[in-house]
């Protein structure tokens, strides 16, 4: 990638410095001159060639991150990101759906338990108030990348033994035939927490996908709830429309 740092120059222009570097990198992208996948050159490269600090790369880069269109791998550097849309209408686990787009789904389990259901198991689920859930919280990774941080609850008939659950929830679930057949999800936006970024690699404050699911069996029976932290700059959740 060839940048002019002339493009920089500008002194009657106010705009701050590094929100100047990024759009210019933002161009550079968007023509094509790195493919989405690629590395970027060091903040130390980027600075010496531009003639500006690495404080200022460095927050022009964070600003391309936050807007999701670069991405940071630690130890590794920074990439042009790609996104992933998720058709809002399909009941598919995390794992079936990055697999069949040709990517390696992964977890890091931060909990897996059996516990008392809590007071909103027992309503959400109608529950008796002694019942016990299977508790899952998680990291879901796309090619090592952090993408959600997932919490869902099960009803423990519906799955007693957690060493039946590795990287797909659904896939136990299934082999018990009792895998969801149709669900309901809501969506909503919102900025990471302190330690949802840190979980996620995002900035505290970064814009986040809030989603709720809750998937049934064929006979209306509420199997699964589940709640999750998407990352804004990585999802979209698309629609399709049909006239009436």
């Amino acid at each position: 990638m060839t940048l002019r740092p002339e493009l920089l120059s500008g002194k009657a222009d106010s705009t701050p410095l590094y929100v100047r570097l990024a759009a210019l990198l933002r161009e550079q992208l968007r023509s094509g001159a790195f493919a989405v996948g690629e590395a970027l050159p060091s903040e130390r490269q980027l600075s010496e060639q531009l003639g500006v600090s690495r404080v200022t790369v460095r927050k022009a880069l964070e600003l391309l991150m936050r807007e999701g269109v670069l991405s940071r791998k630690q130890g590794s550097g920074t990439f042009v990101a790609p996104r992933i849309e998720q058709p809002s209408a399909l009941l598919a686990g995390f794992s079936a759906d990055l697999a069949r787009r040709g990517m390696t789904p992964g977890s890091v389990w931060l909990e897996k338990t059996m516990a008392p259901a809590s007071s909103e198991d027992v309503l959400v689920f109608g529950l008796p108030v002694a019942s016990q859930v299977a508790r899952f919280l998680r990291i879901r990774t796309a090619n090592d990348e952090p993408l959600a941080l997932e919490q869902a609850t099960v009803p423990a008939r519906f799955l007693p033994d957690l060493s039946r659950v590795g990287m797909s929830l659904y896939d136990a679930l299934d082999k018990l035939g009792n895998k969801p057949v149709t669900g309901l999800q809501r969506i909503t936006a919102s900025l990471a927490t302190e330690e949802e970024a840190g979980h996620l690699c995002v900035p505290p404050g970064a814009a986040i996908l809030r989603i709720e699911r809750r998937g049934y069996l064929r006979d209306g029976t509420m199997v699964e709830f589940t709640r999750s932290a998407y990352r804004g700059d990585r999802y979209d959740f698309v629609s399709e429309l049909r006239e009436l």
